[in-house]
């Protein structure tokens, strides 16, 4: 089975992170360790392992974290002028819990 460190380390409170927005069922925060000047993660509050497993009874989840995903977007768009919104899947999905970020920069050495 695959880590899930947004379970696991996040929202355990395990891994402390810097907020961005937080609504009752979607935390956006900044990534812990980030690939770009701008790294913003939005994961819904309940486990769901992938943007291929959603449900048809998550649909208000998922327009909530939509919300959350676009509030952040157009907060970093303002900021700096641009923004991406990505989410991955399969074995590009290291941690198998939907997450979407939210990024702005060129990519950091790694």
């Amino acid at each position: 089975m695959s880590s899930d460190f947004y379970c696991d380390e996040v929202l355990s409170g395990k891994t402390e992170v810097t907020k961005v927005v937080e609504t009752e069922n979607v935390l956006a925060y900044y990534h812990t360790k980030p690939s770009y000047p701008v790294h913003i993660v939005t994961i819904p509050k309940k486990h769901i392992s992938s943007l291929l497993t959603l449900e048809d009874s998550d649909n208000e989840l998922l327009l909530e974290l939509m919300h959350v995903v676009k509030t952040v977007a157009a907060k970093v768009t303002e900021e700096n002028g641009a923004c991406r919104v990505i989410t991955n899947l399969g074995d590009y999905q290291d941690s198998k819990h939907l997450h979407w970020h939210v990024i702005s920069g060129k990519l950091l050495n790694s």
